[in-house]
């Protein structure tokens, strides 16, 4: 079923509102990656629920990830677009997974810490072993290429550890996967605090613009941005907030920075936080108006969901069945 091209994986969770970071960032670049790699992107569902989700909402945002897939321009025909939850060889697989890895490296996962001390009244097991899960992820599909943040090169390594440790003592069950370093997206900050990644989970909603925002919002949002008094408009260390929203006009207009600072040479914050704003409304109005359309199609995302669906147990099945049989595990009978 797989071609002759390299094997490329992500997703992302199925858990708050996309921002433009997450566009900009990740989801903008991934578009045309089909081109040279067979690609699989999930609705990563099952890592959603080491935090307690609300049923109607978490069935409402997963549902809303894949339209927001699609509409950002991942044509599904040729991307494998699919809900992590309906394909049962990641939970097997991830159990399988957590035997071979070790309590010191789950230990020593800075993402379990940092979440432990947001969540200190749900610190689960699932949060504990949610690498060993992320790695079936990846691992089942054979990928061969992963795209990742600094914030993500950690879960990387130990993936490659957890099959390298699998592959010697049952040789050839996974393919070694490798960060994708290809096309950086922009790495967008906080508009309120610069210093921190703009996130779908930041308590201060004005921190963050999300995919769905009406104009009024971006502008009013942007408005309030946080910059600094010298009000020049220049990229510098020294100058976060500026830096950051001159990041936001360049991924938006495909300008360089140096380009986007001459387009503002001479001219104050006012007139340089509606420029930013008016560059978000236009590159967010295509994907908008295509998430209403394809979130409105029912009859659409369930032809979407049930192809993809199959085609990734498919390939997902193909690699845990041999697995299961390098491990000594009962033939089902068929």
């Amino acid at each position: 079923m797989l071609g002759d091209k390299k094997v490329l994986y992500s997703g992302m969770q199925a858990t708050g509102n996309l921002t433009l970071g997450n566009y900009l960032g990740a989801l903008k670049n991934w578009v045309n990656l089909n081109e040279e790699y067979e690609c699989f992107f999930g609705v990563m569902d099952l890592h959603s629920i080491t935090v307690r989700q609300n049923p109607a909402e978490f069935r409402k945002r997963a549902k809303s990830l894949l339209a927001l897939y699609i509409a950002a321009g991942l044509d599904p025909e040729k991307n494998c677009i699919y809900y992590q939850s309906h394909v049962s060889a990641h939970a097997e697989l991830g159990w399988i997974l957590d035997c071979f890895t070790y309590m010191g490296e789950l230990n020593r996962m800075t993402q379990f810490k940092d979440k432990s001390a947001k969540h200190a009244d749900n610190v689960n097991a699932g949060l504990f072993t949610y690498p060993a899960l992320m790695a079936a992820d990846i691992l089942l599909y054979q990928a061969d290429y992963v795209p990742v943040g600094r914030d993500q090169q950690q879960h990387l390594e130990i993936t490659r550890d957890i099959a390298e440790r699998v592959n010697a003592i049952y040789e050839g069950v996974f393919t070694i996967p490798e960060g994708y370093y290809g096309k950086r997206g922009a790495k967008i900050m906080s508009l309120q605090d610069p210093t921190k990644k703009m996130s779908k989970s930041d308590e201060n909603p004005n921190g963050s613009i999300y995919l769905m925002d009406d104009p009024d919002t971006i502008v009013r949002k942007i408005k309030r941005a946080v910059t600094d008094s010298d009000n020049s408009i220049r990229y510098s260390e020294d100058k976060p907030g500026v830096s950051n929203l001159l990041d936001i006009y360049s991924a938006a207009t495909g300008k360089s920075i140096q380009e986007s600072e001459k387009d503002f040479e001479g001219k104050g914050y006012g007139d340089f936080k509606l420029g930013v704003a008016e560059s978000v409304v236009d590159v967010l109005k295509p994907l908008q108006d295509n998430y209403n359309r394809i979130i409105n199609d029912k009859a659409y995302l369930e032809e979407i969901i049930k192809k993809n669906d199959d085609k990734a147990r498919y390939v997902a099945n193909k690699t845990l069945r041999k697995l299961r049989k390098k491990m000594g595990f009962t033939d089902i009978p068929r």
